[in-house]
């Protein structure tokens, strides 16, 4: 124990060890009234190294060339010890990472964790979420299979709608005039690259988060409340150190999550086509195209947006101005909500009303992302366009409006 005092001693008068251990972790108060929503952030870093770890792992055998990455993903499934578990990590592992950040941002919709102070936070986890976007884009190209290849076709051509600079922006993306070998090398670049710049925005967003500190279930800011308690007398009262009560509370969230992940590895890695599109276990073939094209799931919300807007004179432009106005949005939000309390505990049955059907509207317009376009499931995706952009750009008169429940001083347990 002497030794490794004097070694912790040694470290810590060259680098803050201890001081950073304490400061997020030991020493960090976080309130007392956590509850399931709050393992989403732990389970997003975790499958956010895993990512990292198995995509490392994965680029060691696959090759960016467009008559060899197809079967180089045939070689890493069958030939590459254990490679087909690592290869199924990671698409499973991609798809946990969206549902994972989906409920953490549900979370914040919910308790206001957005609201003053956390803007700051929000947008830094909105701009986390814009790269995690790009990063799958990026990597839904590398299987070089039919629906990776023209899926991709169908997103680069959507820059292509933009007037005036629209064909030179398509031309500049893909590095080609149409999604080649070229393509193929600079995603993968960028896909390689995205995820470390991911991890970096990561780190930003938890030094903001503990600059402000953690917003809990009744929206209640700890800091302005009495303090002492009896880890220290200047700690927030309604605070309890993370580590080890919420750091070991985080492992059983882990538990959890690693037993319901493996099941689908092991058992259903393609989700019924959903995690891995049926046409990816064909070779791209330009020649050749899907009957129904598709993005992978969770860009399927925002892909149903960019149909269900008319095009104008023959233009997609229309549609692709509503689906990254679809992504903009979130980054205003913290000053649409102009509701007198944070969190949906204390709000009137209005907003619960109309945020339960905003889930709905979300998870309607995933559905027909992945249907084929017909007039009923246009007129669908239509209304819930109009649905979800009335949530947000509507939020500061109904918001005003919704009947408020009484706050209490301090954390309920």
């Amino acid at each position: 124990m002497s030794m490794m005092s004097n070694v912790v001693d040694w470290i810590d008068r060259r680098y803050p060890m201890t001081q950073v251990w304490n400061e997020h972790l030991a020493q960090y108060y976080a309130p007392k009234n956590f509850n399931f929503w709050y393992y989403m952030g732990s389970l997003a870093m975790l499958v956010l190294v895993m990512q990292i770890v198995t995509g490392v792992w994965l680029a060691m055998s696959y090759k960016p060339d467009a008559e060899l990455a197809f079967g180089s993903v045939e070689y890493i499934m069958r030939d590459v010890e254990w490679g087909w578990l690592i290869r199924y990590m990671h698409s499973t592992g991609a798809s946990a990472f969206f549902v994972v950040i989906y409920l953490h941002m549900f979370r914040g919709l919910m308790y206001g964790s957005y609201r003053e102070p956390r803007e700051l936070l929000w947008i830094i986890g909105v701009l986390i979420y814009v790269v995690m976007m790009a990063t799958a884009f990026m990597g839904y190209l590398l299987p070089w299979g039919q629906m990776s290849y023209w899926g991709a076709q169908v997103i680069v051509n959507l820059f292509s709608a933009v007037p005036v600079i629209g064909p030179d922006l398509g031309v500049w993306i893909r590095g080609d005039y149409v999604i080649s070998d070229v393509t193929l090398n600079r995603f993968f670049a960028l896909h390689f690259l995205l995820p470390f710049i991911l991890a970096a925005l990561v780190f930003v967003h938890i030094v903001a988060l503990h600059k402000v500190g953690s917003n809990n279930p009744d929206g209640i800011e700890i800091k302005k409340g009495p303090k002492g308690n009896r880890w220290s007398e200047t700690a927030p009262a309604d605070g309890i150190p993370f580590h080890p009560y919420y750091s070991v509370k985080d492992i059983v969230g882990v538990a959890g999550f690693l037993f319901l992940f493996a099941a689908v590895v092991f058992f259903a890695p393609e989700m019924g086509g959903f995690f891995i599109e049926y046409p990816n276990f064909e070779p791209a073939n330009p020649l050749k195209t899907p009957e129904h094209i598709a993005p992978v799931w969770y860009f399927t919300p925002f892909y149903a947006i960019l149909r269900a807007v008319p095009s104008v004179a023959g233009s997609a432009f229309p549609g692709v101005v509503a689906m990254f106005a679809s992504i903009l949005v979130l980054f205003f939000l913290p000053w649409l909500d102009k509701s007198p309390v944070k969190s949906v505990r204390y709000k009137g049955t209005l907003y619960k009303v109309l945020l339960g059907l905003f889930v709905i509207d979300f998870i309607m317009l995933g559905y027909l992302g992945v249907k084929p376009t017909t007039d009923l499931y246009k007129f669908m995706a239509q209304v819930g366009t109009i649905y979800y952009f009335a949530f947000f750009l509507a939020m500061p008169w109904y918001s005003k409006m919704d009947k408020t429940k009484p706050v209490p001083e301090r954390v309920t347990q």
